[in-house]
C-alpha cells in the first residue's frame, strides 16, 4: 500500500486531485477530520462515486451523507464527558489542572448503499459490528 497526501485548498482543486486517482484500480481516499472536508463532503462523495473511489472518514455523518465508511470518536459522548469539566471549572478548579482525556467511545458507520454503488461487498461480520449501517 502506498499513501500519498494530496492537499487541496479550494473546490476547483478537489476534482483535479481526484480525477487521476479514479484512473487506477485499487485507489481509495482517507480523510482526516477537518472543516474543509466536512464542508465539501457532497462534492467529494459525488466525485468519489463517479471515479469509483471508496472513502473513509472520521465522523459518522460523513458516511451517512454518502461516504463508504467512517470510524472515529463518538462526538456526542465526548461532549457529554466534557460537562464534568465544566462542572469542575465552575466549582473553582483551574482548567490547566484538569487532566487531558482521550476519547473512549468510537463509532463505526458503513454506508451499504455506497458500497453497492462501488461494486463492493461488505463482509457480514463487519456489518454486524457497525454502530450504524445506511441501507
Amino acid at each position: 500500500m502506498q499513501v500519498s497526501a494530496i492537499p487541496v485548498r479550494n473546490t476547483n482543486e478537489i476534482e483535479s486531485a481526484l480525477t487521476p486517482l479514479g484512473s487506477e484500480l485499487g485507489n481509495g481516499l482517507i480523510f482526516p477530520p477537518d472543516v474543509f472536508t466536512s464542508g465539501h463532503r457532497e462534492l467529494i462523495n459525488n466525485l468519489a462515486l463517479r471515479y469509483r473511489l471508496p472513502t473513509a472518514y472520521s465522523f459518522p455523518y460523513l458516511a451517512v451523507d454518502g461516504g463508504l465508511l467512517s470510524y472515529g470518536p463518538d462526538v456526542i459522548a465526548m461532549y457529554r464527558r466534557s460537562m464534568s469539566y465544566v462542572d469542575r471549572i465552575l466549582r473553582g478548579e483551574r482548567p490547566g489542572d484538569l487532566p487531558i482525556q482521550a476519547p473512549t467511545v468510537f463509532v463505526l458507520a458503513i454506508n451499504a448503499r455506497t458500497a453497492k454503488a462501488l461494486g463492493l461487498t461488505v463482509p457480514p461480520t463487519l456489518l454486524a459490528i457497525a454502530n450504524e449501517v445506511v441501507e
